[in-house]
């Protein structure tokens, strides 16, 4: 028989549900995580160079994901005994407390995810998944396992898609430091012709299909 194959969710479709060990207990995904963006990252194995400078990296910024109503929780297909044997040499070693939880996945989520590259083994590749309140993925990014992730444009991602949400705004290329426009958001272009008239009037434009504002 033929092996069904599991394709990721993509970018607006509900995140699937699973049932998870975490080192906080067992869990529902993205059930659990409702009313919360939720930030699902996983790493290729538990006590690896790479991997434990990442861990140390979302701890530190675990508060200011919390401040965005943001909640963090790692995967990785090792036993949670495992897990919670590098948590403590992490806060024996380097001094710093993992904060959030941690799946140990038998295959089943990664399989559903498409985090199993089939050239690496059982090894998952350094997934992210960030799924809003009401359980759509809003943002996927994969990395090589030879190259760690920055948290804080991870963390930058959240904040962004919010301020779009909130404000039906598109954000520039790194936001709030862009090159062109500083901090400031763009207007979605205009679809009628009344409408792209007004608009060098109505906001600071390049031209009418480029206008931008600061909140």
């Amino acid at each position: 028989m033929e092996e069904k194959q599991t394709s990721m969710p993509l970018i607006g479709d509900a995140f699937p549900e699973v049932k998870v060990q975490t080192t906080h207990g067992m869990k529902n995904l993205p059930g659990d995580y409702k009313g919360k963006w939720m930030v699902l990252f996983s790493h290729p194995a538990d006590f690896t160079p790479v991997c434990t400078t990442e861990f140390v990296g979302f701890a530190k910024k675990d508060a200011e994901f919390k401040k965005l109503n943001a909640e963090l929780i790692g995967l990785s297909m090792d036993q949670v005994f495992s897990h919670i044997k590098w948590e403590e040499w992490i806060k024996e070693k380097l001094d710093v407390e993992i904060p959030f939880p941690i799946i140990a996945d038998h295959g089943n989520v990664a399989k559903k995810l498409g985090m199993i590259h089939p050239g690496k083994g059982s090894n998952t590749v350094r997934a992210v998944f960030v799924v809003d309140p009401e359980g759509k993925t809003r943002f996927i990014m994969y990395y090589p396992q030879e190259l760690g992730r920055s948290v804080d444009e991870i963390l930058r991602a959240v904040k962004a898609m919010q301020i779009s949400d909130a404000n039906k705004v598109a954000m520039p290329e790194n936001w709030p430091n862009n090159g062109l426009i500083g901090d400031k958001v763009i207007i979605p272009p205009a679809t009628d012709v009344d409408t792209a008239k007004k608009r060098p009037s109505e906001y600071d434009c390049y031209d009418w299909w480029f206008c931008y504002k600061q909140l």
